[in-house]
């Protein structure tokens, strides 16, 4: 596979979106711009991999690109949320006082 340069922006700049939209529907924030290239680009994979077995066909184009990849990104943060215990979603940690910390 050859990968030319326009393609390889393409892919950075979906990353990018989809990763700073993610945050902002999950967190309220983005997380800065590796973070967002970096969520979004393996949200792209997510969303690639889980919205055909929900038949859930999306079609061609870039902005269908950037929706799968917002999609598979909002699981991928959701998952982190509830594996980290972290948010509204997952429980934190109690010390013995059983106060939060």
């Amino acid at each position: 596979m050859h990968l030319t340069n326009e393609s390889i922006i393409v892919i950075l700049v979906v990353g990018l979106i989809a990763g700073w939209l993610a945050g902002k529907i999950v967190r309220g924030s983005g997380f800065g711009l590796i973070g967002d290239i970096a969520i979004g680009i393996i949200g792209a994979f997510i969303g690639d991999w889980l919205l055909p077995r929900l038949g859930i066909h999306l079609g061609s184009g870039t902005i269908s690109l950037i929706v799968n990849a917002t999609l598979g990104a909002i699981v991928l943060l959701l998952i982190i949320r509830l594996v980290a215990g972290g948010g509204r979603l997952g429980g934190g940690w109690r010390g013995r006082s059983g106060r939060w910390r």
